[in-house]
């Protein structure tokens, strides 16, 4: 007797329906699984073998019995930990162990040795394909229902061992789906800002590109706060829509970093990779293919401290995603592109000393030592990000000075802003004004004379490129935003052009 039952297996961030059809036939005591497997998933007949005599069934090796499990389509390499429960019923269905309707049912869940059912990647994804295949249900770990049954409109059963499944199927045990239900209790939002004391540039240009989605950089000598500064973006972005936390909980979820207990990503994600982090770990890549930290920053923010000393290759390889959104793996035969629309914001010290120009303390590097270190503050990459601010030392007076509820107003103001955008820009498929391309800024941006003849001023004089022209109308329809003003004017232009000053980047 052939049994036949449903799975699903990830193929870079696609999931496909694979079937699991078994043959059991009297021979040489034999458990073969046929079909592209990889070593992972040729291992589960040791632990189905084990697992089903644990759960009180009869084990393969008990007979002598010729056994076949095919994972069908054969041309797709199978790997991971989703086959080992759909492998043990089929078996099961096909020894006469059972029966059971399998048809509408999409199984997934890897095995202990005991027939407990443990925690796989990917249940989210695997609930979403299995409600577009058509099926009618999916049996997975108990652990996993919670972030599964995000998905409405498909049953969601979770269980916690090959026993309770087989029960639960052949009716002898009631199993009650599992239903999404939002936490009562909001976490709060953190004021991060309010901590900072001083610095309003920073603080401005911080709420520009929360509110606008701009690239940032902040230079400065040890100390001062940089590093705070760029941690203090996330108290001031807006939570994630209901699609783009779906979105980013589903990259989560095949990765296996969301939390069990609550599953759902509602808020922007903070990355923060070390500069001695290799190309695959930030970009991505890897056999098999894994997301890097630019995509788990989607919708987020990617935060690179100490900018220079990241490997060259890195960030010469980030212009794609800053300009595209996204990045494309090649892995032999696989195409995997990989969503990656991010805010960058990088920080920097001046020289390798982090000195050179502070009015408080010398630099003690040469001449020499601060053009190597500063011609890596130059290039495609530093010519991609919108704002530049030099983060100074502050006073001790303004330490003392605080301001209450400052968070919650610029939180306030970028939500507004946020709000306005997509109403302007829905017709053209983006959400922010830092996504849009020449043509939309062309068409959403336009400028009196007076602002016209200082840009002209600035591009004529070498001041700014044509790319830096169109990154100025960009965060100038952002401050105009935030201010809640239709039209762009002279101070909005002003006002965004303090922040092109890249002179301070390349001074040498």
């Amino acid at each position: 007797m052939i049994s036949k039952v449903f799975s699903a297996g990830l193929f870079g961030f696609e999931t496909k329906t694979i079937e699991i059809e078994t043959e059991v036939s009297f021979g040489l005591r034999t458990f073969q699984i046929v079909g592209l497997a990889e070593k992972s998933v040729q291992e589960a007949s040791a632990r189905v073998c084990i697992a089903l005599k644990n759960s009180n069934f009869i084990s393969p090796e008990k007979h002598p019995q010729r056994i076949i499990v095919s994972l069908a389509p054969a041309d797709l390499k199978k790997e991971g930990n989703f086959f080992d429960l759909p492998i043990a019923l089929s078996y099961l269905l096909a020894s006469k162990q059972t029966f059971f309707e399998t048809q509408k049912t999409l199984f997934l869940g890897e095995l202990s040795l005991e027939g407990n059912l443990r925690r796989i990647k990917g249940a989210l994804a695997f609930a979403l394909h299995a409600k577009k295949e058509g099926f009618l249900q999916i049996i997975l770990p108990k652990e996993n229902a919670k972030e599964a049954s995000l998905i409405k409109g498909i049953k969601v059963i979770g269980v916690e061992n090959l026993k309770d499944v087989v029960l639960y199927l052949t009716k002898k045990k009631e199993i009650q789906p599992f239903f999404w239900q939002e936490e009562k209790e909001k976490k709060t939002r953190r004021n991060d800002l309010d901590l900072i004391h001083g610095q309003e540039i920073a603080k401005r240009a911080l709420e520009i590109s929360a509110a606008g989605f701009h690239h940032l950089l902040f230079l400065g000598p040890p100390g001062v706060g940089k590093s705070l500064l760029a941690k203090a973006i996330c108290s001031i972005l807006p939570e994630l829509t209901e699609e783009e936390s779906f979105d980013l909980t589903k990259i989560y979820s095949i990765a296996g970093l969301t939390n069990e207990k609550d599953p759902l990503i509602r808020e922007p994600p903070f990355r923060n990779p070390h500069h001695t982090s290799s190309f695959s770990a930030i970009l991505g890549g890897g056999n098999p293919p894994r997301p890097g930290e630019i995509t788990f920053s989607h919708r987020g923010v990617l935060f690179l401290d100490e900018l220079p000393e990241f490997r060259r290759d890195v960030l010469e390889s980030l212009r794609e995603p800053l300009e595209q959104g996204k990045i494309t793996i090649l892995r032999s035969k696989n195409v995997l592109p990989l969503p990656a629309k991010f805010i960058l914001v990088a920080a920097a010290n001046p020289c390798p000393c982090g000195y050179w120009g502070d009015k408080e303390i010398a630099c003690k590097c040469s001449l020499a030592q601060i053009q190597k270190y500063q011609r890596k503050l130059q290039g495609p990459l530093i010519d991609r990000i919108d704002l530049f601010v030099f983060v100074p030392r502050i006073r001790f007076e303004k330490i003392e000075k605080e301001e209450e509820n400052l968070t919650e107003k610029i939180r306030e103001r970028v939500k507004k802003a946020r709000l306005i955008q997509k109403e302007r820009l829905k017709k053209e498929g983006i959400l922010t004004n830092g996504e849009m391309e020449v043509r939309e800024i062309k068409k959403y941006c336009p400028i009196d004379k007076d602002s016209k003849d200082l840009l002209k001023e600035y591009v004529d004089s070498g001041k700014i490129s044509i790319r830096g022209y169109y990154k100025v109308l960009k965060i100038s329809r952002t401050i105009a935003d935030l201010k809640e003003k239709e039209k762009i004017s002279f101070e909005e232009v002003c006002e965004a052009l303090s922040f092109r000053k890249k002179e301070e980047v390349e001074k040498i």
